[in-house]
């Protein structure tokens, strides 16, 4: 099973090699190796995480797809919206820190500044009611990625 799930990884990862985005349907990848779309579904969240600097977004029923974007280091105008978007309107903590590792591993922000964010949407940071937390967060994560990508717009001009 590991071998099949490092083909699909290794399939996917070609694919993308020229374009940080791809277009897959799940039937036809599953059909392609012969397996069941519940394994393409394992690899895709296991190996094509946020926290592999991956963005996944499908649609499912007959006309269905998956989407994957490779969040580059710099020069991806769509990084941020696609940060943005991720977080949404609500996030919750575990979700928040992943994009922050995220942000860290690829070098937009310091160790300091990691650790800062985390701090700024830890739970215990957020004295709200429990419902209430995960949008003050997003709003809070929101801010911070905005003003990440202007002062790294900042050094790229000066």
């Amino acid at each position: 099973m590991a071998q099949l799930s490092d083909n699909i990884e290794r399939f996917i990862k070609e694919l993308m090699s020229e374009d940080c985005q791809i277009e897959l349907r799940r039937n036809e990848l599953a059909q392609h190796f012969g397996c069941a779309p519940s394994q393409i579904n394992y690899v895709l969240a296991t190996r094509f995480s946020i926290e592999r600097g991956y963005v996944i977004d499908s649609r499912r029923g007959g006309g269905g797809y998956v989407r994957i974007l490779q969040l580059r280091r710099r020069g991806d105008e769509n990084l941020l919206c696609t940060l943005l978007d991720q977080v949404g309107n609500a996030i919750e903590e575990d979700a928040a820190h992943s994009i922050i590792g995220q942000l860290l591993d690829l070098d937009l922000i310091t160790e300091n500044e990691a650790n800062l964010m985390v701090a700024a949407t830890a739970k215990n940071a957020l004295a709200l009611p429990v419902n209430a937390k995960d949008v003050l967060r997003a709003s809070v994560l929101r801010s911070m990625l905005t003003q990440v990508f202007r002062n790294l717009e900042g050094r790229a001009h000066t």
